[in-house]
């Protein structure tokens, strides 16, 4: 008999089962009897003998045999096991698959999920840029590179947090063909000018959030000095606040300035603990963390990650401004 999969779709969660397909009609008329059903009914919840099967149900031995034998012929139940009882070798029968169907043959599509409408509100707006109708991302990730260079001469030690935000996007959009994200030392040069962007790390760490600095609402303190340049926080252009905290960074999004067309995101801190802090507001917190945001303006905000728990880790956060 053909076997195939059955999808079934419930909110966010995607279930598939096996399906068995009667290619002769008279083998389906075999199981749609009353009592033929009931003993499928059965079989599928557990498995079970026939002498067993007519007490449940109340009828003579025989008459569960007769129908036995025609769900055997019609290919729906297998024996599973055989066991001596008094003397005589009982038959342990069970379904062989938990669907049964008809199938035409036409009417095949390619199935594309469109999860993207399962992310909460918000988030929805705050990557609507980055993912197309079809469920696909359209859009590069770069984080920093972990060997010395720029102007920190820095190993970004905050990439690996890209990973949990591809693993938290993956939810949601198709697998991408080609590899998304890249290294700062790689997009530089031609700054990706046909790309949405997502920068994790700061810019002492990440070239590519160094240049966009100066477009952020809420910017990373980049001091001239005879070394080269010295960070020194966050500065809030709104509200002049500083923020120096090693768990602090910041979640904005803005017009990609070599394409305004596209966008850019920012997930960066002044420190590593506070990128992560960053990925974190927006797989877990995004209601809270994107509680000003408005899709037409570019938005800027500083999240302070906390550690709840006292295991050394960031585990929660609070939006600072």
């Amino acid at each position: 008999m053909k076997r195939n999969i059955l999808f079934s779709e419930e909110g966010r969660r995607q279930q598939g089962k096996e399906i068995v397909i009667f290619e002769k009609p008279q083998k389906l008329k075999m199981v749609l009897g009353k009592l033929s059903w009931k003993i499928l009914s059965m079989l599928a919840e557990a498995e079970m003998y026939p002498m067993e099967i007519a007490k449940k149900l109340g009828v003579h031995e025989q008459k569960v045999y007769y129908h036995i034998r025609k769900l055997a012929k019609a290919g729906v139940i297998t024996i599973t096991r055989e066991e001596r009882k008094k003397g005589a070798t009982a038959k342990y029968y069970r379904a062989l698959a938990s669907a049964f169907g008809i199938e035409l043959p036409f009417g095949y599509t390619n199935v594309k999920t469109h999860a993207f409408t399962y992310m909460a509100r918000p988030l929805q707006q705050f990557f609507s840029p980055f993912i197309g109708n079809d469920g696909n991302f359209y859009g590069k990730i770069v984080i920093g590179s972990p060997d010395p260079h720029g102007s920190f001469k820095a190993r970004a030690r905050d990439g690996h947090y890209a990973s949990y935000l591809t693993l938290f996007l993956g939810q949601f959009v198709q697998m991408p063909e080609d590899f998304i994200i890249k290294l700062d030392v790689d997009t530089k040069a031609e700054k990706e000018e046909n790309n949405n962007l997502i920068l994790v790390g700061g810019p002492g760490t990440n070239l590519l959030t160094q240049e966009v600095n100066d477009y952020l609402p809420i910017r990373f303190r980049m001091m001239p000095s005879e070394q080269g340049f010295l960070f020194g926080g966050l500065v809030s252009q709104k509200t002049q606040n500083v923020y120096t905290g090693d768990a602090v960074g910041i979640v904005a999004r803005i017009v990609n300035p070599w394409n305004r067309e596209k966008r850019i995101i920012v997930l960066a801190g002044n420190k590593a603990v506070g990128t992560k802090a960053c990925v974190l507001a927006l797989a877990r917190f995004s209601e809270q963390a994107l509680k000003g945001f408005r899709e037409e303006n570019d938005f800027a905000t500083v999240i302070q990650g906390f550690d709840l728990d006292g295991d050394g880790k960031v585990d929660s956060i609070e939006v600072k401004e």
